[in-house]
This record gives C-alpha cells, structure tokens and sequence, in this order.
C-alpha cells in the first residue's frame, strides 16, 4: 500500500508538470507613439485626459471581432499596461510632438497651475478585424482655467489591413496608427483655435 501511494504521488506530480509545461506563454504587447524629434517649446501647455473606454476592453487581455457582434478575447495575448493608460500616454506623446511643446501633463494636474488645454478622449469604439482597424473616439478640447469649449467632435478613423487573416501581433501597431491620426486631428484643432486666438488679439 505504501508502494502504491507512492507511486500514485509521483504520477500526480508528473501529470502536473507535464500540464504546466504544456501551457501557452502569454506575450504582452504595448502601444507605441510615432517616432518624432524631442519637442523644443514649451507652450501651448497641455492636458491630456481623462480617458474613459468601453467596459468590453477594460481587461488586460487582447480583444477583437471574429464575425458580426461575436468577439475573440485572446487567451495568450495581453497589454503589458491598462489600456486607458496606454492611450493617454500615447495621445500625450504624439500631439505634444505634433505641436511642438514639451509642455505636457497628465490627468489629474494640479488645479492651480491649469495648463492652455485640457483634452477629454471617450473611446466609444476600438476594434480590429480581417479587413480593418477602426477607432471612434469622442473628444473634447476645452480651457480648464474657465472650462470654455475649444471643440467638441467625434472622430472616426480607419486603417485598411492587408496582411491576410488577423492576428493579436497585427493589432498593436494597427490601434498606434489610429491613434496618431486621432492625435493629428486633435492637434490641428488646437492649431486652429491658436491661430484664431492670436488673430483675434492682433485686431
């Protein structure tokens, strides 16, 4: 009977292990930012978040559709960050490079020293499939010294894919890009209301 538990224990433990090493590794992968020369000025000072996302990606792991309203959560697949917080670091990133000020806080900021702009991103909608990556994102541009709205809009961007069949490896170079055009649109908005402002002040 000794022998037999013995021996039962040891093939318990081999199962065991022979389980484990069969495991998936789980690889993480991260937003990134457009690569862009260190900015020089420091104006205008900018204020990028909240950024609030759908329920259905707050989870660490990769998600994606498959067919129509079915989605794919990938089990081998994770962010190496929150997703929310990867897109504020990348918004923050790409429009700070884009308008040429180092000048760059996140949310919260201290509420004495309110930077020219705040920026708001509700993400209503970020998916990729066979054909497609596609972002829709509610964004608000304002002055948080007197909560005045620069501009308020809904943007939609799209990135056509032509790699074949989709895989987790495609979608976060896929959902940068949608970002950096999402930051171009914000960035040239803010372009437009300091070149409006400065000419309102020149009058």
């Amino acid at each position: 009977m000794h022998n037999m538990a013995k021996h039962t224990g040891l093939l318990v433990l081999l199962i065991f292990l022979v389980g484990c090493g069969s495991s998936p590794s789980i690889e993480h992968y991260f937003l990134t930012a457009k690569p862009a020369e260190p900015p020089q000025g420091d104006t205008p000072s900018l204020g990028v978040g909240p950024i609030q996302i759908p329920e259905y990606l707050n989870r660490s792991a990769l998600v994606y559709s498959r067919q129509g309203n079915k989605l794919k959560v990938s089990s081998t697949a994770h962010w190496a960050e929150p997703l929310d917080d990867g897109l504020q670091r990348v918004l923050s990133l790409n429009i700070g490079a884009l308008l040429g000020t180092q000048n760059v806080r996140m949310f919260p900021w201290d509420p004495h020293r309110a930077p020219d702009y705040g920026i708001k991103i509700t993400l209503l909608h970020l998916d990729a499939n066979d054909q497609e990556a596609h972002l829709v994102a509610e964004s608000l541009i304002y002055r948080p010294g007197n909560s005045a709205t620069v501009r308020r809009r809904t943007n939609r961007v799209g990135l056509p894919l032509t790699n074949g069949p989709l895989s987790p490896e495609d979608i976060a170079p896929a959902y940068s890009e949608l970002l950096y055009r999402l930051s171009e649109i914000i960035a040239n908005d803010i372009k437009a209301d300091l070149i409006s402002t400065r000419s309102a002040q020149g009058s």
